[in-house]
């Protein structure tokens, strides 16, 4: 299987980004993406697309993203003309608001799609009508300009563009798109719900409630995509924020545990000592040297 780096299509170190119509006349071998996701719109015909063993049909409208382990091949291409994004995840990281980072619907297409859209559980595919597909393809043409131009600026602009277009298809997933049923649907609102609230001391019952599934089922489900428990998955959480507290503040020991949501220090000293083996002070030393 080959495995296709983003240099492929871009040697710019500081924009690791591209944009391109494309489109397959032939049956596309089977690859994966390096170091970069690909967000993938269905402009015209129709192909069958091979994602890791599932084989499913796309057509015009449809809209998909795929990520750096994935593997994905497209067959039987009829009149199949696509628009690929190819990005890196830092061209977003500080775009991204908080309110997007626990809004469900990109969870659902963003995160939790890419990583388990080989899932026969899952419908990870977004199928776009026809007047949100024009729209889109206004948006992009737009993007493909600026790209190509490449005026003064023009890598903000692109970078604005995207995160804009990530935003309208993440509200769209969530009140068209076809995944929005079963488990992936209640774990990306379990996510969304945690991400707004692990600094609070939330309880299994609270997430559970929010997804309106049972204790049993929320432990099931994170279980199956995770491996790891609702509660560890908090924690892990606090503890990155400790560390990006450490690193960026002058904040006490104590301070830190408290604004990590953690309600004990003593227990925080624990728990960080037990993932990153060393104390949170010899991180912070670690950190400064």
């Amino acid at each position: 299987m080959k495995k296709i780096p983003l240099r492929w299509f871009t040697r710019d170190e500081e924009f690791p980004f591209f944009i391109q119509y494309g489109g397959h006349s032939e049956d596309f071998y089977l690859h994966q993406h390096m170091d970069f996701a690909e967000l993938v719109i269905v402009l015209h015909g129709h192909a069958t697309h091979i994602v890791d063993d599932e084989v499913s049909f796309i057509k015009k409208g449809h809209v998909f993203v795929i990520s750096g382990e994935t593997s994905h091949a497209y067959k039987d291409p009829c009149d199949f003309k696509i628009c690929n994004i190819m990005f890196r995840p830092e061209v977003l990281q500080h775009h991204l608001g908080s309110d997007l980072l626990t809004f469900d619907g990109y969870h659902s297409m963003f995160v939790l799609g890419p990583l388990y859209g080989n899932s026969p559980s899952i419908k990870s595919q977004m199928v776009m009508s026809l007047n949100d597909l024009n729209y889109v393809e206004s948006f992009i043409a737009d993007m493909i300009n600026e790209y190509h131009l490449k005026q003064p600026a023009y890598k903000t602009l692109l970078t604005s563009k995207l995160t804009e277009l990530v935003v309208y298809l993440s509200r769209y997933h969530q009140s068209n798109g076809k995944s929005s049923e079963g488990q992936f649907m209640h774990l990306a609102t379990a996510i969304s719900y945690i991400e707004d609230h692990f600094l609070e001391q939330i309880t299994l019952e609270e997430i559970a409630s929010q997804c309106n599934i049972s204790i049993r089922h929320l432990n099931r489900i994170f279980k199956s995509f995770y491996q790891t428990s609702p509660m560890v998955y908090i924690k892990r959480l606090r503890l990155e924020r400790a560390c990006q507290l450490l690193r960026l503040t002058d904040l006490s020991i104590t301070q830190v545990s408290y604004q990590s949501g953690f309600n004990d220090s003593n227990y925080f000293t624990r728990q960080f000592r037990q993932t990153y083996k060393m104390s949170p002070k010899l991180f912070r030393q670690s950190e400064l040297t």
